[in-house]
């Protein structure tokens, strides 16, 4: 469950103020696939850095499963960060020199899971994401794009998160492989338990998300 009450996020520019966020409120319950759309300079990247904690709003409250993360400390917004929130990016953020499995098992060792049990939960998770044994053991560059991203979603799903931010998840995709990965994410957003946000420009990806938050120079519009 996330509900946003009021966010609001200023910067400053010279004399002037910047709302790039401006009193936004909106709820999604557990389990749903969500995209905000938005033009660039719209604020989503911006709301996008409010939910996921990499950023702390000028006003407002996120609460994620009734935990409120905006008025939490540093220490315990790292700890959140890494146990709640799962991202994932248009460029995949894949550590080149590891492989798929030891990609998706590095936030579990971060975590502290023992190496045994995060081996088997990786191998399990690319395994559902439809990477199979023969590519678990193959590096990045020797992936298609298509099953890098779906290294990067197993990989988000490692610590069992809240939440998943997926930042223009297809925006380095053909149609047809984009269409795969969202259909994905739509059924991992369900299967999982998970709320899943897609933050895109484009309004054919929008159309697949049960809810659609659509943003306009900071304000939400739909």
């Amino acid at each position: 469950m996330l509900k946003v009450e009021n966010l609001t996020k200023q910067f400053k520019s010279g004399d002037y103020t910047v709302d790039a966020v401006d009193k936004i409120s909106f709820y999604l319950p557990t389990g749903v696939f969500a995209a905000i759309l938005g033009k660039s300079g719209s604020g989503k990247s911006t709301l996008l850095s409010l939910l996921g904690a990499l950023d702390k709003p000028t006003e407002g409250n996120i609460q994620v499963n009734l935990q409120e993360i905006s008025k939490m400390k540093d220490s315990q917004l790292i700890k959140y960060r890494r146990d709640k929130i799962g991202f994932i990016f248009q460029s995949y953020n894949l550590i080149p020199n590891l492989t798929a499995l030891e990609n998706v098992c590095l936030p579990m060792e971060f975590a502290g899971v023992k190496k045994i049990a995060r081996m088997k939960r990786a191998v399990e998770l690319l395994d559902q994401v439809g990477i199979t044994l023969d590519k678990q053991d193959r590096i990045p560059s020797r992936l298609s794009g298509g099953e890098q991203q779906r290294v990067a979603i197993a990989r988000a799903l490692a610590n069992k998160p809240a939440l998943i931010l997926a930042d223009e998840p297809t925006g380095n995709l053909d149609s047809k492989t984009a269409k795969i990965i969202i259909d994905l994410l739509k059924n991992l957003a369900k299967s999982k338990k998970t709320t899943i946000i897609a933050v895109t420009h484009d309004k054919e990806v929008a159309k697949q998300a049960k809810i659609v938050l659509e943003l306009k120079d900071g304000k939400l519009v739909k």
